[in-house]
């Protein structure tokens, strides 16, 4: 990877921490890609693909969806092996077969048996036999380039595929296949617009082979072309055959580009310039061992840290670079495409799925362990505000995709700004994102509301009323008044530490003064929050729990979301009455969801009183932490953390929706028992703990940000059942609070937990002072 991932000592000082797991496993070792493999979306599994990479390279089992598509473990036949897997992106479906050539028939046709018998799955690397054509095909990457090694059966004529008018996720519009040589294909596939990415979008690629191939031809709507040296339209494919293959296997280099063939050249002449399939296995391992040892573990059980690296794996794996080696990327935000370069070329530009829920994962994962990460997503925010007017929430093929509600953009820019993380234009960022608290910014777009005069966010209600109504005008989805009140009202605090930190005071009393518009949906006759109609009245019919109580809340219920003031705890808990009534009345919501392992049927929110499936609960075992009874985060987050995360099989461990590495980066801080209920954002952000699963934890630091250089965790007495903090000291001096200031962290040091079987109630009891 380039300097902007790695810098060189940091790198030096990962590659000296590895050679203490000299003969044991590192970190690579330990991840297990199969993991919940079962229920997968299309977004969520690439083996042989680099942190973040251009090319998430890995067989397709299932395809012509979202939702249970990609790599599904109870399939038992490949339907190619592709090489984007991304937020409302895909492309380039390639697969060797041997005999008759039947590419045209389509994927029902021609798709390969294979068996988890013989596969091998790892980091960066995935092997699979494709038993009906006898082909045992490999592959591995580095972040632009795919790169197969297929040895084919002697005696049999050979043929590699090129798909690329096949529906993955969705459509292609039109594609191209281009014969430059014997040995060389370019061409390009238009991704059709999906109701979530409005407009089309190209992806250009080049393939190289090893071997020169003796044929090359084409189909259009399942029927073999005449020869020719190009094949394009809809519907459209191309093959190479091979003479039957007996000097060793064929290697195949697919380089991606979303801005040119050129482009994409010029990618696989920066990054593989060789034919050496082993040396790029091997640095892809290496290159996860850097990323993955940011955060080094000892103790626990090896199922933990299988699952612990697997979280981190993910957390690095699921938003995807788009700009190319030298900082080009495709805008999309006018009406025709522009090429543009990055406006700091140290850091790539990123497609992502929402930020909405990550100041509970993301947000605090990467602020600490990876903050140069953090630079590359402000930067690219900050490049489509400048290019498309708005900070994006969702950006996906170079355009808005307006996913989810509210602007998620405003917590994560100042849980950045606020732990030092600022190599971006701050002053641009903060004025896109004031932008959007106002009427016209993102906030008035519903879900997927794409028109320009959106309305469906409500925010001429929460400007004039301090609320947002139920059936209120506008399209999209995801109008949930009640929902949006709260969301808006946290995110006007989060920008309240942002302006703060940059200055602007005359903002900050305003956007503090709002963020208490969560007061306005609090209805004390139910001890809920509650939505509204538009007269004012309280929405008829409540139940925090139910069939009903989906209304006014985003994919979550008003028993969910009542907790949703990260940003003023010690407000909430005055609004149940005190400490005591507030944790009672969360402890009985967990006791309650124990049976179903804090999870809700997917799409079924609505249901349960704490429900880990989803992002609007994740920071609810984590609350007691901040009203006083910290004993109790210490039981809630180790049991949901076992329970809902643990699962180390392909049949669990996320629950079906891992959401692009937010439940990832959810159980890596649960497993070192470090969370942040406000996210980072607070201009004096905290860290509160609860119990690790792991003896020591080992933090190194990126010194271009943090000076301190590592920071550890050390749990003294740690077994399965000393789950309960009875002391802790940091840096030796006693820790009575339990949280401690982000800039201990920064500067390197050591706490020390002491555990027991039983709650210490007088350790850590102080409830959290309002920021």
């Amino acid at each position: 990877m380039k300097s902007f991932i790695l810098r060189p000592l940091l790198a030096t000082l990962l590659l000296a921490s590895l050679s203490s797991w000299a003969g044991d496993k590192t970190p690579s070792d330990y991840v297990n890609p199969l993991i919940d493999t079962h229920k997968s979306r299309w977004f969520y599994f690439s083996s042989a693909c680099r942190p973040f990479g251009m090319v998430n390279l890995s067989p397709d089992t299932r395809t012509g969806g979202d939702w249970m598509n990609g790599y599904i473990h109870a399939t038992n036949t490949i339907r190619c092996f592709s090489h984007i897997h991304g937020w409302q992106i895909y492309g380039i479906a390639v697969l060797p077969i041997t005999g008759t050539m039947r590419g045209h028939l389509g994927m029902d046709t021609y798709q390969a048996e294979f068996s988890h018998d013989d596969e091998i799955v790892r980091a960066g690397y995935h092997k699979v036999v494709l038993r009906n054509y006898g082909v045992t095909a490999e592959l591995t990457s580095t972040t632009r380039v795919g790169f197969h090694r297929y040895t084919f059966p002697t005696g049999k004529e050979a043929h590699v595929l090129f798909d690329t008018g096949a529906t993955l996720l969705a459509p292609i519009t039109t594609s191209e296949v281009r014969r430059i040589s014997n040995r060389e294909l370019a061409g390009s596939a238009v991704m059709e617009p999906t109701p979530r990415r409005p407009k089309p979008f190209t992806v250009y690629f080049v393939a190289q082979f090893s071997e020169p191939f003796v044929k090359f031809g084409g189909w259009r709507d399942k029927t073999l072309l005449p020869a020719s040296e190009a094949v394009s339209g809809r519907n459209a494919g191309a093959f190479v055959s091979f003479a039957t293959p007996s000097k060793g296997p064929v290697l195949l280099k697919v380089t991606l580009s979303y801005t040119s063939i050129e482009n994409a050249r010029r990618n696989l002449d920066a990054e593989l310039p060789h034919w050496d399939f082993d040396r790029v296995v091997s640095e892809s391992r290496d290159d996860w061992n850097h990323w993955l040892s940011r955060i080094e573990v000892a103790g626990g059980t090896e199922a933990q840290k299988t699952k612990f690296y697997t979280d981190l794996w993910h957390a690095l794996l699921g938003r995807r670079i788009v700009s190319d080696a030298d900082g080009s990327y495709c805008d999309m935000t006018g009406g025709t495409p522009v090429v543009r370069r990055a406006s700091n070329p140290k850091f790539p530009h990123y497609n992502f799925d929402a930020l909405w829920g990550t100041y509970w994962s993301l947000n605090i994962l990467w602020s600490f362990a990876y903050p140069d990460v953090m630079d590359g997503f402000c930067n690219t925010m900050v490049d489509m505000y400048r290019n498309g007017g708005l900070i994006p929430r969702g950006p996906s093929g170079g355009n808005y995709t307006f996913v989810m509600i509210g602007d998620p953009a405003a917590p994560f820019f100042a849980a950045a700004y606020n732990k030092g993380i600022r190599n971006y234009d701050a002053a641009a960022a903060y004025e896109g994102l004031r932008k959007n608290s106002l009427p016209g910014g993102i906030r008035d777009h519903a879900g997927y509301e794409h028109n320009h005069d959106a309305c469906g966010g409500g925010m001429k209600y929460y400007v004039e009323r301090g609320y947002v109504p139920e059936k209120i005008e506008g399209k999209g989805i995801h109008k949930d008044g009640c929902a949006m009140t709260l969301e808006y009202a946290h995110q006007d605090w989060c920008l309240a530490q942002f302006a703060k930190a940059l200055g602007r005071h005359d903002d900050v009393a305003w956007l503090l003064n709002r963020s208490q518009n969560y007061t306005h949906v609090w209805d004390a006759s139910v001890q809920f929050m509650r939505p509204r109609q538009k007269d004012g009245s309280w929405l008829p019919d409540f139940e925090p729990v139910g069939k009903k109580a989906s209304r006014g809340f985003c994919e979550a219920n008003s028993a969910i979301y009542t907790h949703f003031v990260p940003h003023d705890v010690p407000g909430l808990v005055r609004l149940f009455g005190g400490p005591e009534k507030y944790c009672a009345a969360l402890n009985r919501q967990f006791e309650k969801s124990t049976s179903t392992h804090f999870l809700a049927e997917h799409g079924k929110h609505e249901m349960m009183w704490v429900d880990y499936d989803n992002q609007p609960a994740t920071a609810m075992a984590h609350m007691f932490n901040l009203a006083g009874a910290p004993w109790l985060s210490q039981k809630w987050v180790r049991e949901v953390k076992e329970k809902t995360f643990g699962d180390v099989t392909p049949m669990g461990g996320y629950n079906g929706d891992e959401d692009q590495g937010q439940m990832g980066a959810l159980g890596a801080l649960m497993a070192i028992g470090l969370f942040d209920v406000e996210g980072g954002a607070s201009v004096k952000p905290t860290y509160q703990i609860t119990s690790p699963l792991f003896d020591r934890v080992t933090i190194h630091l990126n010194r271009s940000y943090f000076p301190g250089g590592t920071f550890e965790i050390i749990a003294r007495n740690n077994s399965p059942k000393n789950i309960y903090i009875q002391s802790a000291k940091l840096n030796g001096r006693a820790l009575t609070k339990c949280w401690f200031d982000h800039t201990a962290l920064a500067a390197g040091g050591t706490l020390e937990i002491v555990l027991g079987p039983e709650p210490n109630r007088n350790w850590g009891a102080a409830v959290y002072p309002a920021q």
